[in-house]
């Protein structure tokens, strides 16, 4: 199983809005047959491994890390391929959690006298298709934020200088999660500030969707991310009273504006989220400043948080890494999870879900 999730792993970033499956036939103790789902409309892991199998399939067992599915999408149901290749055994680490599958591709399996094992390792399969998890059966992306901030917990300077908090390996590996996910999302500050480019900087990546909250539509024309050779992959958040003339301009870049209301100065992070979600974004990584990771935090809309922390000091007149949560007692405070710790070059990420 832990091939299998390694093999599945191979396609982060890659298949959305389909999950990350890897598969293997295994017969007399021998690997006969490896594959994984490469991209949304390539043909599924347990295809591919049955392929490369051929007639070696047959009596064999099947591991993958996600129940076979039973339904028609862009390719037939892995279900019945598994059966015509005359497999003995499946393993599969989970049941899939999506509602149109949901044991059924078990139970096809089971009702041809195929005998099945799940599930196994199931903490392991469902962190690695957590996004997958959420979006299925919620309707909203995975949401993690991403904080970078010395080891008193400031982002930047009094005057705003933040190149850069941490180094060259922490960064880098920033870059190796925007590879992985759908979406990178930032407040109009960070925009203004910083003027990022969003984009994944490392051989053979690939760029995510560029979502900026910002309910004045104060983006500039001129911006990195607007300016980007994909624009209709950049999306501006932003109220519905804003200046026709500005939102017909940037969409004129070819960019992406959408509207929503906006209370009490804001805008709702789970309407942005949904409709991100309907438009195929499983995953989202939230780079923004100290506000918009208030305000996400305090709306519930953050799964994990990711602080890397620099050794360094800036002091109290430093900017802080999150805004105010309006929290008067301890107690208040949100409580994170599952927390680990590691070590990039000179700096530590300390991981938890929230």
């Amino acid at each position: 199983m832990q091939a299998a999730l390694r093999l599945a792993r191979r396609a982060a970033g890659r298949t959305s809005p389909n999950p990350m499956v890897g598969a293997l036939v295994v017969r007399g103790g021998r690997i006969v047959g490896r594959g994984h789902h490469v991209r949304a409309g390539a043909d599924h892991a347990e295809v591919a491994a049955l392929r490369q199998a051929g007639a070696a399939a047959r009596g064999a067992t099947l591991y993958v890390n996600l129940e076979p599915c039973s339904h028609f999408g862009r390719t037939p149901p892995c279900a019945g391929a598994v059966i015509e290749a005359g497999v003995r055994r499946v393993v599969a680490g989970m049941v899939d959690p999506n509602p149109e599958v949901a044991g059924r591709g078990v139970s096809a399996l089971r009702d041809a006298g195929i005998a099945v094992e799940v599930p196994v390792r199931e903490d392991d399969c469902r962190r690695l298709n957590e996004a997958f998890v959420k979006h299925v059966t919620r309707g909203l992306p995975f949401v993690t934020l991403k904080l970078a901030a010395s080891m008193d917990g400031r982002i930047a300077t009094a005057t705003g200088d933040s190149r850069w908090v941490t180094g060259q390996a922490a960064r880098q590996y920033v870059h190796r999660l925007r590879n992985e996910v759908d979406a990178v999302l930032v407040g109009s500050g960070t925009v203004l500030a910083d003027d990022p480019q969003l984009t994944c900087r490392i051989p053979g990546g690939r760029d995510p969707w560029r979502v900026v909250m910002d309910g004045r539509l104060r983006t500039p024309a001129t911006a990195k991310l607007v300016r980007h050779p994909r624009p209709e992959n950049t999306v501006l958040v932003t109220g519905n009273d804003v200046p026709a003339a500005r939102r017909k301009r940037l969409e004129e870049l070819g960019v992406r504006v959408w509207s929503f209301p906006v209370r009490q100065g804001r805008i709702s992070f789970r309407r942005v989220l949904r409709k991100l979600a309907r438009a195929g974004v499983m995953s989202v990584l939230m780079e923004g400043g100290a506000v918009t990771a208030s305000r996400a935090v305090a709306e519930k809309a953050v799964d994990k948080v990711l602080c890397f922390y620099a050794p360094k000091l800036i002091g109290a007149e430093g900017l802080p890494m999150v805004g105010d949560l309006g929290i008067t007692r301890m107690r208040q405070s949100p409580r994170l999870s599952g927390s680990t710790v590691r070590r990039l070059g000179e700096d530590i990420l300390v991981s938890a879900y929230l």
